[in-house]
């Protein structure tokens, strides 16, 4: 949850700070009371100053939509510690996706068979169904680092801030429906949907265990407006009629699409004239130089990291938005001087923080062995995100606004 000034005086645990009470407090009730407490507490503060805004011009409609942390957390937890060593099998085995490239055909089948996309969704389907409750450990509930919008912000208010900043662009208002693509656990689209009142978000997500996360999560908070759909963009067409939508985002799903030309006349088909699209991906930059061993490397180790199989340029995403005919509107990293190292690197040392608490209670038996395995995984090759990014040669934070031409 974004955090107000009162909430930077007296802060919430930390999600470390919770895991470690539950584990050394085999009567960890009343620790988990008091948490609760201290949480309803500054939710009930907030609510009181409804239109006010903090320095960062966040209010309380940005804040509305974010989950409680500490029942996210343990709502994970429970979920990986209840993890089938099957499932935890399909997990590892699902990144032999990211050692490979759409772009290389021949790869693809020689690794996966001529069914190669079916196995990729298969892949996704098992890595997205663990990742989801990974992340939720920490500050990425929303599976993505967001640009680094403002240096004095947490993780989760530069995704605030984003996401305020694509419903602008993209003009979002009260009535409007957009559709957003790869919406994970909804979280995204509930930010939308409070932030711009009367906004009606269709999420569609790979993943059945995603998707009915966003169904639960917004059925809670009362917007019922919204609705999700499992669908495998890879699939097309699109479940939805011409001129459905009035907006289209996605944020960091486009680097899992086979056919980004598809996928674009498919987004323009079901938008109607006018309609803007925001989308935020992750890309090659000019400085990365395939014939450097160095370069090649980090990107090895980086893609797993990022969950990308296809490796997509600034100039491919304009080039297959334009052929689709939408006039690219803005092409530029997001991040506040084009480095989100800052913001990779704190995920970093926090999830690292996190893994030695876990490898500590395997070893004491306190957590079953697969926790090692899926922390040791999550954790591995940061360094080397942050590297690439500080070297220039690749960015999550890409952005792109477009408009489909009124007719």
């Amino acid at each position: 949850m974004a955090t107000s000034e009162a909430a930077i005086r007296h802060p919430l645990p930390s999600p470390t700070e919770s895991f470690t009470q539950r584990a050394s407090d085999s009567s960890d009730n009343e620790g988990f009371a008091e948490e609760k407490r201290r949480a309803a507490a500054l939710l009930t503060k907030r609510q009181r100053r409804p239109h006010s805004k903090n320095a960062l011009n966040l209010d309380h409609l940005d804040k509305a939509s974010q989950p409680n942390r500490f029942k996210t957390f343990r709502a994970s937890f429970k979920y990986l510690h209840d993890l089938t060593p099957e499932q935890v099998d399909d997990f590892m085995a699902s990144y032999v996706i990211y050692n490979l490239d759409w772009a290389d055909e021949a790869q693809m089948v020689a690794a996966l068979g001529p069914n190669y996309r079916d196995r990729v969704g298969e892949c996704l389907r098992s890595y997205y169904g663990v990742l989801n409750h990974l992340c939720a450990l920490g500050d990425v509930e929303k599976m993505y680092i967001p640009p680094l919008m403002d240096r004095r912000a947490t993780v989760l208010e530069n995704q605030l801030l984003f996401e305020r900043s694509v419903a602008n662009a993209i003009g979002l208002k009260a009535g409007d429906r957009v559709l957003d693509l790869g919406c994970g656990r909804g979280r995204v689209a509930a930010h939308m949907a409070t932030a711009v009142p009367g906004v009606h978000v269709t999420g569609l997500n790979i993943d059945p265990n995603q998707i009915a996360q966003a169904k639960e999560f917004s059925e809670e908070r009362g917007l019922v407006g919204n609705e999700f759909v499992v669908q495998d963009f890879n699939e097309l067409p699109l479940p939805f009629a011409d001129g459905t939508f009035d907006a289209f985002y996605q944020i960091q799903a486009l680097s899992l699409c086979k056919d980004l030309s598809a996928l674009s006349r498919e987004i323009y088909r079901v938008l109607k004239p006018g309609a803007r699209i925001s989308l935020l991906d992750w890309v090659s930059l000019p400085d990365f130089d395939p014939t450097n061993v160095e370069h090649v490397e980090l990107m090895k180790r980086v893609k797993p990291l990022i969950g990308a199989v296809g490796t997509p340029t600034p100039k491919s995403f304009e080039s297959a938005l334009e052929e689709a005919g939408f006039v690219v509107i803005k092409s530029e990293n997001a991040s506040e001087g084009g480095l989100q190292a800052p913001l990779i690197d704190r995920v970093d040392v926090y999830f690292r923080a996190v893994r030695h608490i876990i490898l500590a209670l395997v070893k004491l038996h306190c957590l079953p062995p697969h926790f090692k395995t899926l922390i040791d995984r999550l954790c591995l090759d940061g360094e080397a995100f942050v590297k690439m990014d500080t070297m220039r040669l690749i960015t999550t934070s890409y952005w792109l606004v477009a408009e489909k031409p009124a007719q």
